[in-house]
């Protein structure tokens, strides 16, 4: 293992920092490395990315006017 790979562990940690382009050029490329080695956390990445495009789907969708002001009215007494 080289000075810069990670773990499992770590990259579990990473993934979804990963998808929202939020890590570091080493980051990411030794993110990178580890999910072409190892198959579990490649899974795991691929189930997280699948996820996220689609709940980005969900959201372009409207919530109805009685939903939306629940929402605030919660946010507001949070």
């Amino acid at each position: 293992m080289a000075a810069n790979d990670i773990n499992c562990e770590e990259a579990l940690k990473q993934i979804l920092a990963f998808f929202d382009h939020e890590l570091a050029d080493d980051e990411r490329e030794g993110l990178e490395r580890h999910l072409r080695a190892c198959r579990s956390c490649f899974s795991r990445a691929e189930f997280e990315r699948q996820l996220k495009d689609k709940l980005r789907g969900l959201a372009s969708e409207d919530a109805p006017g009685a939903t939306r002001d629940r929402i605030k009215a919660l946010i507001q007494n949070f």
